[in-house]
């Protein structure tokens, strides 16, 4: 159960800067913070103004700051230095202060990267990565990183969707068309609760029959039309719900040195969605 711990002046603050804060970072963390008795508090904030909210994380000693939309590209050159998984793929989602020095990670990339290992997706696997986004752009790194070879990203936008698949040395394709890829990761928002898209599929069901896994990145709701027909289907799943977990999970061992358990980081995860 948790216990509330009283703020003083020793207490670190973590932060996320986002367009369109919401309450499920705030509730992941400061439930692991409860869980495990560390004097730490996070809040949410939104910025008009991110040189000065990055000077801000300096000058106060803020711990760590998770960045979202639209500031993952505009900080990069606000820090001091740049993870592996950050350059991989030009975009930074979390920042960390030791002692005035900000450094810049990307957990979306090691979490795809961590999810693919541990779920024994098979490297030599055909692929589509659907979207051209920052979610996608983390996704499609992760493959090549990993190792994954023979695949494609199919995007319309191909203002978008080329570039990207340039960049990392995969093709580019306006639609799935024929195609019957082993691996699906949706990486679009189409699924996601309270978008124009919510009760639809990305792709047309006979991709998702094909598949022998499916990927989905959209974390709300976890049981998304592609989650619920691959299941069906008896498609192996990794859910969007997952990745979010996972890559919270690192940005909270980055900024605290503790990494919580399986069980902790299960019951925080639900109790995030739950507000």
């Amino acid at each position: 159960m948790m216990q509330s711990t009283q703020i003083t002046k020793d207490t670190q603050l973590c932060i996320s800067l986002a367009g369109r804060p919401s309450n499920v970072g705030t509730r992941f963390h400061n439930f692991l913070y409860a869980e495990l008795g560390l004097d730490y508090v996070y809040k949410a904030f939104t910025t008009d103004d991110l040189p000065a909210a990055i000077g801000g994380i300096r000058a106060l000693g803020i711990r760590g700051a998770g960045v979202s939309m639209p500031h993952k590209q505009d900080v990069i050159g606000l820090v001091d230095s740049m993870d592996d998984s950050a350059l991989a793929i030009a975009s930074v989602n979390t920042i960390v202060n030791t002692d005035g020095h900000l450094r810049a990670f990307n957990t979306d990339y090691l979490a795809v990267v961590s999810l693919l290992a541990s779920h024994g997706v098979p490297v030599d696997s055909t692929f589509v990565v659907l979207g051209s986004g920052g979610m996608a752009r983390a996704v499609v790194a992760a493959l090549r990183d990993s190792g994954f070879t023979d695949g494609s990203v199919v995007a319309r936008n191909a203002g978008s969707g080329q570039p990207l698949a340039e960049e990392y040395g995969y093709p580019w394709r306006p639609s799935v068309g024929s195609d019957r890829p082993d691996l699906v990761i949706n990486a679009t928002p189409v699924g996601m609760a309270g978008g124009p898209g919510a009760a639809d599929l990305p792709v047309e069901p006979e991709v998702v029959h094909a598949a022998s896994t499916v990927f989905e990145v959209v974390a709300m709701p976890v049981e998304t039309p592609l989650v619920r027909l691959a299941r069906d289907r008896g498609v192996r799943v990794i859910t969007g719900a997952e990745v979010q977990a996972l890559q919270a999970a690192e940005q909270f061992a980055l900024y605290t040195g503790v990494r919580p358990t399986p069980d902790q980081l299960e019951r925080a995860a639900t109790f995030s969605r739950a507000g």
